[in-house]
């Protein structure tokens, strides 16, 4: 390739990332819609970003500007037209042992370098390595964030702090043997209040936002009277900040490395994961995964720039913007605007707003992110496909996010490669056409399946044992025309029992390579093992005129 044409290649590449006039395609018809829409979005978003800001250790402000900035730039950059961003749930409780181990000040260094990390992902075109997740995988994840999440705000529901230093489970355990209920019981009341308001409301009418509502309802409740002595948000700007670069020395980074690539990998995963079904889900058809990633790497960086935390797509808030009627990115804009002018508008009121209050609705919330359906669905499916569940689920609750995704992984590749092992076979195959004189003499060996790692010992063995078993066989055809998979190991392999049967002084006879088999087998050494180059033919048909020239020889 030219450098002419390289260099073609790589802008019309870089062209794709850039935003464009058809991202807002249809809008004059849309555009109402999308308004109302991004309006409920963000009513919807307002408790959720203040309550992931605290949660996980930021603070509200920076979870109201993670949702203002980062929802803004995902909006514009990203690869889905109705994807909603900002602070979620699963980033909050990967942050909350950054802060607690590094403290707030190392928050915005990750948060920019995680984003660079995902920016260079999707410039490098990895969007669509989030297909290789499996469903178990995805489902487990997702309720042990739910799970984590409910724990997290067992502090603030009894009215006390985390212990330093303690697991999610460990720390909640503590907490509630050891609750001071002289204190708890104002607070378990502040939530105990939203859940339900929460619960019932949507029952009464499905357009009223109800954790906003319950949000307003308990805060009025605790603002007008003196019964509930709760802690509140407390004081927010009135602005956003000025943006600035953060301080970054060698001996920090090479300690947030790993927290930024965990965040990275996070922050890829659920925005890849919320476009996907975002897609489903709406007509405005199919999303750019390659470019949802630099969006969202875009996203996180300016959010770090203000003094926000990682961001990513969130599922919930995307799905009530789609079931409100969206069709273009202008209402996950407006969203954002919306929450800008919380920000310079209504800090005053926005500050009253109880803690135990967004614990509530972080708890009724952790309870709707688990559809009881799918687990179901999966407990009744496959045994392997429920342990994949199940040990995701365990480890996400009780170690880390990103490990109970890269051991769900490893476990359901096990499961399925154990699957193809067990569909590779060897079969003997009755020569075709009237039998002839010899013809005992000719074993027929059709290979099935895969010839890989997981399989190669075993079809090495049943091959070298039917060997022994016949010991009037002088030649072996080997079929491969059936073979779908073939790796070094299997190739090696072959190349052992090629190599063994000859020295028996039993001929070998290889067919129907496929062409992109042949350079392996080449280049592991067995074609040279077959007695002559003539062995390795592309018909069955003449692997048999072959076979038996070579009988006719020997009784001759």
């Amino acid at each position: 390739m030219s450098t002419s044409s390289a260099l073609t290649d790589t802008l019309t590449r870089l062209k794709g990332f850039v935003p464009r006039r058809s991202d807002y395609k249809g809008l004059r018809r849309s555009w109402r819609t999308d308004i109302l829409s991004g309006v409920t979005v963000g009513i919807v978003a307002l408790p959720l970003a203040l309550a992931f800001g605290i949660s996980s250790g930021v603070g509200a402000a920076a979870g109201l500007i993670t949702a203002v900035v980062a929802g803004l730039v995902a909006a514009i950059f990203g690869g889905s037209h109705v994807q909603v961003s900002g602070p979620t749930g699963a980033m909050a409780v990967i942050l909350a042992p950054i802060v607690a181990q590094h403290g707030l000040g190392s928050i915005a260094m990750v948060t920019v370098l995680a984003g660079l990390l995902v920016l260079l992902a999707g410039v490098f075109g990895l969007g669509r390595a989030v297909t290789f997740i499996p469903w178990p995988v995805i489902e487990g994840f997702t309720l042990g964030i739910a799970a984590i999440i409910f724990l997290q705000q067992v502090p603030a529901a009894f009215n006390t702090t985390a212990p330093s230093g303690q697991r999610t489970l460990n720390a909640a355990i503590d907490i509630v043997a050891h609750a001071d209920w002289s204190k708890a019981w104002a607070t378990l009341a502040v939530v105990a209040m939203v859940a339900v308001i929460m619960v019932v409301l949507p029952r009464v009418h499905q357009a009223i936002p109800e954790s906003l509502t319950a949000v307003i309802v308990v805060t009025l409740i605790v603002y007008f009277t003196d019964v509930f002595d709760v802690a509140t948000i407390g004081q927010l700007p009135s602005s956003l900040p000025a943006p600035s670069i953060p301080h970054v020395d060698a001996e920090a980074l090479k300690d947030m490395s790993g927290a930024a690539v965990a965040i990275a990998a996070l922050a890829a995963i659920e925005s890849l994961l919320s476009a996907r079904v975002a897609a489903t889900m709406s007509p405005t058809g199919p999303y750019d995964p390659d470019r949802e990633l630099s969006g969202q790497g875009l996203a996180s960086i300016a959010s770090g720039l203000f003094g926000g935390m990682p961001a990513t797509g969130a599922i919930a808030r995307t799905a009530v913007n789609v079931r409100s009627g969206a069709r273009t990115r202008v209402a996950a804009i407006t969203h954002s605007l919306l929450l800008l002018g919380v920000v310079y508008l209504a800090t005053g009121p926005v500050s009253e707003i109880p803690l135990a209050a967004l614990a509530g609705v972080l708890m009724v919330t952790s309870f709707r992110m688990v559809s009881v359906g799918t687990v179901r669905s999966i407990l009744r499916s496959t045994r392997s496909d429920a342990l994949i569940f199940v040990v995701t689920a365990i480890i996400t609750i009780t170690l880390d996010l990103i490990e109970a995704v890269e051991i769900g992984i490893v476990v359901a590749a096990f499961f399925a490669l154990r699957q193809v092992a067990k569909r590779a076979s060897v079969t003997r195959e009755p020569l075709p056409g009237p039998t002839r004189p010899g013809d005992e003499r000719i074993a027929l060996l059709r290979l099935d399946g895969a010839m890989f790692f997981g399989a190669a010992e075993r079809i090495t063995s049943a091959i070298s044992e039917g060997a022994e078993r016949n010991e009037s066989v002088s030649v072996v055809i080997i079929r491969m025309s059936h073979l779908g998979m073939l790796d070094a190991t299997g190739a090696r392999s072959l190349a052992e029992i090629v190599a063994d049967l000859e020295k028996r002084g039993i001929t070998v006879i290889i067919k129907g390579v496929q062409p992109e088999h042949l350079k392996l087998l080449d280049g592991v050494g067995v074609i040279d093992e077959l007695r002559h180059e003539n062995h390795l033919v592309d018909t069955l048909d003449e692997a048999i005129a072959h076979a038996r020239s070579h009988v006719e020889r020997e009784a001759a």
